[in-house]
């Protein structure tokens, strides 16, 4: 079975400073972008995290667990450029597509869409379709990467945890999968397969939707509550939230349904 494209599909994995969605980097990201017609492109951009301290932009110290993971120092990114430098060229690639990775909808896919709201990006992932083939492997046959590339492909997947190997191993799996598997083959059917239940507004799972499609709280003391409820009772919360360590994404889905209260 092929896979059907109605437009672009962008497969891309990152590799950060950290695990921490609202306040960790990308220091390596890698795309490649398939289109309908069976033509393909791709590219890996090396950046240099950076962080503002007193005012002044400075390079962000990636951590020595990151480091044992995907082997980037430092040092090897002194002389790259911002993500804020690449953001522009990013977007361009992004913008009509749907998106592709591996564990992308808990992990890849909110950081990137922070990086993108840090720099001033104004655009929307949650507008596009989702396809985590982690998913797809998980619940076909629970294993990982490095894995999931020997069941599917037959191969061994060398340099693991490298942005550009991963991505297209995430390809290669993704279309043995197909091949495997009685799955849908448009993006359509496989981001609604790769997707929880529960809907949520934002990429960290704070904010969901119920059944009416209301956004509710999914933490705290006020979980499985209508945010626009809570937020008529208690105004004050929404300040809390807007101050606490939240993701940007997050805030930012908090703010909109604070707003049209107001308005």
């Amino acid at each position: 079975m092929k896979l059907k494209l109605t437009r672009p599909l962008v497969f891309f994995d990152l590799e950060t400073t950290g695990l921490n969605i609202a306040q960790d980097r990308i220091v390596e990201l890698s795309y490649y972008k398939v289109f309908p017609n069976g033509c393909a492109e791709g590219k890996t951009f090396r950046v240099k995290p950076t962080q503002t301290v007193l005012g002044q932009e400075i390079q962000m110290h990636i951590s020595d667990e990151a480091t044992a993971v995907h082997g980037i120092h430092d040092e090897d990114l002194v002389d790259c450029p911002t993500f804020k430098e690449i953001a522009p060229e990013l977007v361009k690639v992004l913008e009509g597509s749907d998106l592709a990775g591996y564990n992308s909808n808990h992990f890849d896919v909110p950081l990137l869409a922070e990086e993108l709201l840090r720099v001033g990006q104004n655009i929307d992932l949650k507008r596009m379709r989702m396809v985590d083939v982690f998913t797809i492997f998980q619940r076909q046959e629970p294993r990982n990467l490095v894995a999931a590339y020997k069941f599917y492909c037959g191969k061994d997947l060398t340099d693991a945890h490298s942005a550009d190997a991963d991505t297209m191993a995430t390809y290669e799996v993704l279309k043995a999968q197909l091949e495997r598997y009685e799955l849908p083959d448009t993006v359509e059917e496989l981001s609604d397969y790769t997707t929880s239940n529960v809907r949520f507004a934002d990429f960290a799972g704070r904010i969901a939707y119920d059944a009416e499609g209301k956004e509710i709280f999914n933490f705290g003391k006020y979980k499985g509550q209508r945010v626009a409820d809570v937020f008529r009772r208690v105004s004050s919360y929404q300040g809390w939230i807007q101050q606490g360590a939240f993701s940007r994404y997050t805030k930012a889905v908090f703010m909109r349904v604070y707003l049209s209260l107001r308005g």
